[in-house]
């Protein structure tokens, strides 16, 4: 798990990172609505990310970020489902 926090780290300093996934997911799965749900998911973590990092979001000690916990496991859950969902459709087209 510490794997995922150390790569994942990347859209807490870049939050325009996670929004390039979510439009790249809304984008190769327009027909696909797991992978509509999951560019979505991404580009709410964006914007959600992005409220933290400028304290819109938080009062000033956000150095424990105890939902990343239950955030980082769902973006990859559905980022993965997302994936799966594309290349059944690419495959099935071809």
């Amino acid at each position: 798990m510490d794997g995922l926090f150390s790569v994942a780290a990347i859209f807490i300093a870049y939050p325009v990172l996670a929004a390039v996934v979510g439009i790249l997911l809304l984008i190769l799965g327009w027909h696909r609505r797991t992978a509509i749900f999951a560019g979505v998911l991404w580009v709410l973590y964006a914007v959600y990310e992005t409220g933290m990092q400028r304290r819109w979001l938080c009062s000033g000690e956000c150095n424990i970020r105890v939902d990343l916990l239950l955030i980082y496991p769902a973006l990859l859950i559905a980022l993965i489902a997302a994936v799966v969902s594309i290349l059944r459709r690419r495959r099935r087209t071809a």
